[in-house]
């Protein structure tokens, strides 16, 4: 981690390690903000940026299968009425979560919108998806989408009829007891908390540093809530929510939130094109982010703005890093190589013999 930030991989980050129920590492290294100067520590905030997918969206609609409000292979069609007379009716939420619907990886739609009165923007983006082509048959082919949770949002709305914020922030992070996982509504953001932050990218269109305030464009021009991306949190956060759902899959003591047999079909790979299971990712032979140690039965998910778990349903091992990566600029790549390496390293300091 020292040499990350000494060769600019990020200005700083936290790395938590956690085994068989317990943080066994948790260290900040290097800036939060480097103009003005601010010091990375353990209970910094970080723009979590894709890591939304499996810990905001994901586990929502997982509430909803367990109470059968939802069937994973039902069509989009049934589930949201405006999509019964498009080329993505026969979408199933399987395959949204899974990222095999046939749609595109992503669409500038902040564009169109920031030009709208905030509260016409999210009407607009529902017709800007519901006219969006599919790219392919659904189910034929796995294409990382952006666009396809930001129809489980609406899925999961149009069901309940509640926020998506709200919902996980009452009905999952609150009974588990984690306060530190939140979307931060436009308005209602950083200067009403005491929370510190780390900085994300000057952003050019918006002409300032991204502080507490959402880094992806989309996210950003719906107002911070987004089923993509939108949620913030501590490293301790998010190992709070990460070892739930590893105790309800392998069957340890848990709040009960989660059911057994629901999240080991979210956990399972879904098929043959791609690597993902629903909502979280699965590694990917030989070049996973993940590196060589971990298991083929693992878990997780990258973030653009350099966040990032990987869990290991096997050795029971959690590794979250969360890194403000693009405060040095989103073409700052150097976090690909990274990875795989810290987390070779962590593995080979777990598993080697005590003694």
């Amino acid at each position: 981690m020292k040499r990350g930030v000494d060769e600019g991989v990020f200005p700083g980050g936290v790395l938590l390690v956690a085994g068989e129920g317990s943080i066994l590492f948790l260290e900040a290294f290097g800036h939060a903000r480097l103009l003005p100067e601010r010091p990375m520590t353990t209970d910094t905030v970080f723009d979590l940026a894709s890591l939304t997918k499996p810990l905001a969206t994901a586990v929502s609609v997982m509430l909803l299968v367990q109470q059968g409000r939802v069937d994973l292979d039902q069509p989009l069609g049934t589930a949201v009425a405006e999509f019964s007379d498009t080329d993505k009716k026969d979408i199933s939420i399987r395959q949204l979560l899974a990222h095999t619907s046939g749609l595109p990886d992503y669409q500038p739609y902040y564009e169109k919108l920031r030009v709208l009165p905030q509260k016409d923007r999210k009407r607009a983006l529902e017709h800007l998806l519901l006219s969006e082509p599919r790219i392919h048959e659904p189910g034929t082919v796995c294409l990382y989408s952006d666009l396809g949770f930001m129809i489980l949002q609406w899925v999961f709305e149009t069901v309940t009829n509640h926020f998506l914020d709200r919902f996980v922030k009452t009905s999952v992070y609150g009974p588990l007891g984690i306060g530190d996982l939140f979307f931060n509504p436009l308005g209602e953001g950083p200067n009403q908390d005491r929370r510190v932050y780390a900085a994300t990218e000057d952003c050019p269109w918006r002409g300032k540093i991204l502080d507490g305030e959402v880094h992806d464009d989309n996210a950003y021009a719906l107002g911070g809530v987004a089923g993509h991306a939108g949620l913030f949190g501590t490293a301790q956060a998010v190992f709070g929510l990460l070892q739930e759902l590893l105790n309800a899959y392998s069957g340890r003591p848990n709040a009960g939130l989660f059911h057994r047999d629901v999240v080991k079909v979210f956990f399972q790979r879904q098929s043959d094109v791609g690597s993902w299971a629903m909502g979280f990712d699965t590694p990917t032979r030989p070049d996973s982010s993940s590196g060589r140690y971990f298991s083929d039965h693992s878990v997780g998910h990258l973030g653009f703005t350099g966040t990032s778990f990987w869990m290991d349903l096997e050795k029971g091992v959690i590794v979250i890093l969360l890194t403000n990566r693009v405060h040095l600029g989103r073409t700052n790549e150097k976090i690909k190589a990274f990875r795989p390496l810290l987390h070779d390293r962590v593995m080979e300091t777990m598993l080697k013999p005590q003694g």
